[in-house]
């Protein structure tokens, strides 16, 4: 991130924990920062800070954990790195414990040093630890000792925590409603990601290498800002399109066949998620244009089903009907499409669901049903839709004409209290407007 705490305010923080502290009853919240993780040896992965942690605080260190009670003041604690000269010459400044209190707002900090002696005493009047499994092997040990003393000396004291539930159960809720300056980060993504795509798509010709795609889109997000990929860049030339997260990006395009480009840039550690599918030569065959067709309009119309009130599954079933009635059309099935999209007979060839959450996480947290039935959609979502159509070579045999034809369209979507905003919608999803991004440019 290029700014202290991400661009946000101090006061959205402050506002998060304090919601989240309202539902801690009797609970202490404990989050550790991501792992430092490696390539080989000593050679680092960039750090990617973790999302709960960034989300209450801001703090996009590794090495830092904290702790959020219940109760009055001094409630928020937080233990980081300390300065080291040394350290600092090889990988960056820290923020260290002094300057920590005033640039997250925390009430005590402590260095990192000092987590296990303090850390039992922090939880040891709790009844529920909320903490993530897996975090950290020595968190994970620090919580299973915290455990072990409350099951010796609780039943005679009364007191000590008893329980381990997950973080998501207090922030996933939270999450899935994004306020102003979230979205805002969210909008900045989306449009650096459209541009991207627009540059991709001026130099996409037979010939071409799917690295070579990956290498302009990525370098778009940097020069505009962004501070990466949000998540690999899949570029998918012909038949490897049908993968659904193909990754290796080795291959070298050829004329006459379709490319598929899935890509976001993340901005503040938010992120954008978009796919198109084009033709490499500029022109789609008559195969290709009519499986696009059908995925494109899946796409409007869970687009047109995404509004306040709805269901998130209703926009899925809206793609489904789509789906189906285009391959009884395209000849591929055979049936009433009601029948046959109630039976799952779409899913050989759609075999994924239309959406996902989208902000911190590119699949971002949060149930998709409620006590059983579908997630109603509310002002403040944002999340995906991505109808898709894949033939794979060697696959059901009503199939074989398209064998190796894979399509899909997908844009980030902001529910709001009248419908929904496409955050995407400046880049074209119509065949004839993608296709002219392509050989227009030529």
């Amino acid at each position: 991130m290029h700014e202290p705490l991400g661009g946000f305010s101090p006061d959205t923080f402050s506002r998060r924990r304090e919601r989240v502290r309202a539902g801690l009853d009797d609970g202490v919240l404990l989050l550790p920062a991501g792992p430092v993780l490696y390539r080989s040896r000593d050679t680092e992965y960039p750090y990617r800070p973790d999302s709960e942690l960034f989300y209450l605080t801001g703090v996009a260190e590794p090495d830092a954990v904290a702790v959020l009670r219940s109760g009055g003041e001094g409630q928020f604690i937080l233990f980081v790195r300390e300065r080291d000269p040394e350290a600092e010459l090889w990988n960056g400044e820290r923020v260290g414990p002094d300057r920590a209190r005033e640039l997250y707002g925390a009430d005590v900090v402590h260095p990192i040093g000092d987590l296990d002696g303090r850390l039992a005493d922090l939880i040891a009047g709790s009844r529920t630890i909320y903490y993530r499994w897996g975090a950290g092997r020595h968190t994970d040990n620090l919580v299973l000792d915290a455990l072990a003393r409350a099951r010796a000396r609780g039943p005679r004291r009364g007191t000590g925590p008893r329980s381990v539930v997950d973080p998501g159960e207090l922030l996933d809720e939270l999450r899935m409603i994004k306020d102003d300056e979230e979205i805002e980060q969210i909008r900045r993504a989306t449009h650096i990601t459209v541009e991207g795509f627009r540059k991709v798509l001026a130099v996409t010709a037979p010939g071409i290498g799917e690295w070579e795609l990956e290498a302009v889109m990525e370098g778009a997000f940097r020069r505009a800002g962004a501070d990466g990929a949000g998540y690999q860049t899949i570029v998918g030339g012909g038949k490897n399109a049908c993968v659904l997260h193909y990754a290796q990006n080795r291959c070298a395009l050829s004329g006459g066949e379709l490319v598929l480009l899935d890509a976001g840039a993340e901005v503040g550690l938010y992120n954008a998620d978009i796919t198109r599918t084009v033709p490499v030569s500029g022109r789609f065959t008559g195969e290709q244009r009519a499986v696009y067709e059908v995925v494109e309009a899946a796409r409007v119309a869970a687009v047109a089903a995404a509004r306040p009130g709805n269901t998130i599954a209703a926009v899925h079933e809206a793609a489904v009907a789509i789906i189906t009635e285009g391959l009884v059309e395209l000849g591929v099935l055979e049936g009433p499409p009601e029948t046959l999209a109630e039976t799952d007979k779409h899913k050989p060839f759609f075999p994924h669901c239309t959406s996902h959450w989208l902000g911190l996480d590119v699949h971002d947290p949060g149930d998709y049903t409620q006590d059983g039935r579908p997630r109603t959609l509310e002002p403040g979502m944002v999340f995906t839709v991505e109808p898709g159509l894949y033939f794979r070579p060697g696959g059901e045999a009503g199939a074989i004409r398209f064998a190796g034809i894979g399509v899909r369209i997908e844009d980030d979507l902001l529910v709001t209290s009248t419908g929904c905003d496409n955050l995407t919608r400046e880049l074209p999803t119509s065949a004839d407007s993608v296709a002219e991004l392509v050989e227009g440019e030529r």
